[in-house]
């Protein structure tokens, strides 16, 4: 893996989840008004995009089938959207598509659209720490690790044969040693929304 900052690490947003837990589409679901750093009206999935693409210089977004009005959205912001025909078979097979779609990276910085809270600066730590040569990184807020993980060059055919809803979990698992930890004072970074109530949630 290159060293310097000319490496070439994508952002890959995965937006494919069909929402079961929160009762409708959670991923233009909009955010409150008052959000730090997000417009009102802003939906979840977008805010997610932004904060990621703020701190690299391509993103690529993974929607399901179906999701025109999300691609829509997210193309228009300025995401290389790409429709995973095997989103149904899990998150791993939308990671896989995700990775396919920018093979030639050196690094993937991996993040999930139900997740908007996530710092840039974060996702910038993230990117940093990848261009130095580490292969595998993670933020992590009160000892607990978070998103978004980032991967090496070195992980290229493991996140291409991922499959069903484990995403990366078991390359995480496998490569534990490996794992290079960010410590970061980002609450964001274990945030998601699974119901309704979790965006008004603090």
């Amino acid at each position: 893996m290159t060293t310097t900052h000319s490496a070439h690490i994508v952002g890959i947003l995965l937006a494919a989840g069909r929402s079961a837990r929160f009762g409708g589409d959670k991923l233009l679901a909009l955010l409150p008004d008052g959000e730090p750093d997000i417009p009102a009206a802003t939906p979840l999935a977008l805010a997610a995009w932004r904060h990621l693409a703020a701190a690299v210089p391509r993103t690529v977004a993974v929607v399901r089938p179906g999701a025109a009005a999300l691609g829509h959205r997210l193309r228009e912001a300025g995401a290389d959207v790409v429709t995973c025909e095997r989103a149904d078979e899990g998150m791993g097979a939308s990671l896989a598509c995700g990775i396919a779609a920018a093979a030639d990276a050196d690094g993937w910085i991996v993040a999930l659209a139900d997740m908007p809270w996530i710092a840039p600066a974060t996702v910038a730590h993230i990117r940093t720490t990848l261009e130095r040569g580490t292969e595998l990184v993670a933020p992590f807020h009160h000892g607990q690790r978070g998103h978004p993980v980032g991967f090496g060059k070195k992980f290229r055919d493991e996140l291409l044969a991922c499959t069903g809803d484990r995403g990366a979990r078991d390359i995480l698992q496998a490569h534990a040693r490996a794992l290079v930890n960010v410590d970061v004072d980002d609450p964001g970074v274990l945030r998601d929304v699974d119901t309704p109530q979790d965006i008004g949630s603090v």
